[in-house]
């Protein structure tokens, strides 16, 4: 007597659709976290309990060294009020706001000399940034 041999089925899984979209996700995330980050100047902004979010059009940029960029690019001290001139004549709007990122442990004269070279080049306002800190900040 023959018995009647069960039939095996082949369970076999696929992996290459999955592993095409952790790729597709992997590469959607790389992208988008490029887009997230901060300039590429290394500043530590100064600490404050109230902090409100400026509209930022004219940045200037002061590092722990003491090198100045205005939107991103390296000025002279120097050539810093003419440049702040020709991007202030540039900005369509009514109030001509700048906004300054100076790292906390710069010179207080530095700042407040880029701060005179702000008014001079014809800034109607002047906005200092900060990072809103602790409760505790004194």
């Amino acid at each position: 007597m023959e018995f009647e041999r069960r039939k095996r089925i082949s369970q076999h899984l696929d992996i290459a659709p999955l592993i095409d979209i952790v790729f597709l996700l992997l590469i959607f995330f790389m992208l988008t976290a490029n887009f997230i980050m901060q300039p590429g100047i290394k500043i530590t902004l100064p600490d404050a309990k109230i902090s409100q979010p400026q509209e930022e059009v004219i940045i200037v940029f002061i590092s722990e060294s003491g090198q100045i960029y205005l939107n991103e690019k390296q000025v002279d001290i120097d050539s810093l009020e003419n440049a702040l001139k020709v991007k202030l004549q540039e900005v369509q709007k009514k109030t001509k706001t700048v906004v300054i990122k100076a790292d906390k442990k710069i010179d207080l004269g530095l700042a407040v000399r880029v701060m005179d070279m702000a008014k001079g080049a014809g800034a109607e306002g002047l906005t200092i940034s900060t990072k809103k800190g602790d409760e505790d900040v004194k």
